[in-house]
């Protein structure tokens, strides 16, 4: 409320922590960030927000900072009866904000009638700092993390915040969370080539600091995971870090999310898909868990259940490209093909260009128009070149091309594709699976069992 646009990190920083020591309690389940931040600047009334998040209570505030006073009001509403269960209004230097964050959390949890047992009070605010200028540090680059589209600045500049806040707090686990995320964003999106192994080396460090100086905190662990299965390829190291984060943060979102993801890459069909459904019932308003669900049971080979997820996604964004190219992926996995080539052909789907030539390669040779099919995959290969090579794969595959099929995978696994993740469950690839090449690539892949 300060009026001063360039302060909002601070806020939602607050509200998202907050929100995030609520979700650790075993008793509450408390809706995700996405979802609860739909609403914010909007003049919603509680009823509305109670009805979209299935909620029985809201907790609502404001923060204005001047200098180094903050003023966090704070008020409970019963979204039966709309009548405010308990309001607070704290006003503190910034040095005691970690303190009041804790404070409010116990104090909803008290109101709501959550017993806290064990370490639970202790738990909320885990993996944090005492440090009020490493916290703002922290949260300033939280913020950047969350730009959709980082650049090169925008990345190097979330390190930096990450590493003040570790200087000035050299135990701060949560900060140390921050950078390996930072730096494998940079690896992944922005790094050169010769930079990309160093870049990794680090991430895993920082991860690995995370939880050593907090072991019972679910998201140092996740963040170790997702290094280790997404930017090293070591799916065997990674298992065990997705099952303890969800084990220790089974109310968390992000958790939620990475879990159910990987577990669909394994062929663990049940709990991925039990995982997205609580992912779904926790942020109903992100399109990211619905497309969660949804890939989940395609690879489950649902499709019809997994259609009706996408078409949830596509509702709440519906010129998503990406929620498209899953809603075309089902459509040729459940052998509806003509509608496949229809909406893939129409200028009106939303689609990448690559994808495009990609979904329009399968469908014509299934089609029998395997000039046509030629035709799109050239074009692909002019626009991607070997960046596609594990859309390759998957295209020769079906095009019964085995040797060009098993090339192309053995190049995709070389420049480490991250379509790689789904090398056990593609049905594209399918024709392949039996060939001693095959299971080469797959044994490389060193994937749990």
């Amino acid at each position: 409320m300060s009026g001063d646009p360039s302060q909002d990190y601070f806020s939602d920083g607050i509200s998202e922590e907050l929100l995030n020591s609520l979700s650790r309690l075993n008793d509450l389940q408390v809706v995700a960030r996405t979802s609860s931040f739909s609403f914010k600047g909007q003049n919603v009334d509680v009823a509305t927000i109670a009805h979209q998040l299935n909620v029985g209570a809201v907790l609502e505030g404001s923060v204005r900072r001047a200098g180094n006073t903050v003023r966090i009001t704070v008020q409970l509403i019963n979204t039966v009866t709309g009548f405010h269960i308990w309001s607070q209004t704290y006003d503190r230097n910034l040095t005691d904000i970690l303190q009041v964050q804790t404070d409010v959390a116990t104090a909803v949890a008290q109101q709501l009638e959550t017993r806290l047992v064990g370490d639970e009070e202790a738990r909320i605010g885990m993996g944090g700092t005492k440090n009020s200028e490493a916290y703002d540090a922290y949260l300033r680059g939280v913020q950047l993390l969350r730009n959709p589209d980082p650049e090169e600045a925008n990345d190097k500049a979330a390190i930096a915040a990450f590493d003040q806040a570790i200087a000035l707090d050299p135990d701060y686990a949560r900060a140390y969370g921050g950078r390996a995320a930072a730096l494998g964003n940079f690896a992944i999106f922005n790094a050169k080539p010769r930079e990309q192994p160093g870049l990794r080396a680090q991430a895993l460090e920082a991860a690995q600091r995370a939880v050593e100086l907090a072991p019972e905190l679910g998201e140092a662990h996740l963040i170790v995971a997702e290094i280790r299965a997404f930017l090293l390829l070591d799916y065997a190291a990674a298992a065990p870090e997705f099952d303890r984060a969800l084990a220790l943060a089974p109310g968390n979102a992000q958790v939620l999310r990475a879990f159910a993801g990987f577990a669909a890459d394994l062929g663990h069909f049940e709990p991925a898909v039990k995982a997205a459904r609580r992912l779904v019932s926790l942020d109903p308003q992100d399109v990211n868990a619905h497309i969660t669900l949804g890939m989940a049971l395609y690879f489950a080979r649902r499709y019809g259940e997994a259609s009706a997820a996408l078409q949830d996604a596509k509702v709440l964004n519906p010129g998503s490209h990406y929620v498209q190219s899953f809603i075309m992926q089902t459509l040729l996995a459940s052998g509806q093909t003509e509608l496949a080539r229809q909406q893939c052909e129409s200028t009106s789907t939303p689609l990448d260009e690559d994808f495009r030539h990609h979904c329009l390669a399968l469908a014509y040779h299934s089609l029998g128009r395997q000039a046509d099919a030629e035709r799109e995959l050239q074009q692909l290969k002019a626009l991607n070149g070997d960046g596609s090579a594990y859309g390759f794969a998957r295209i020769y595959a079906q095009w019964g091309d085995s040797p060009k099929s098993l090339q192309w995978l053995a190049t995709a696994q070389r420049l480490r594709n991250p379509g790689l993740q789904a090398l056990r469950v593609d049905w594209a690839l399918d024709p392949i699976r039996s060939e001693p090449r095959f299971k080469e690539i797959e044994a490389r892949m060193n994937l749990p069992p």
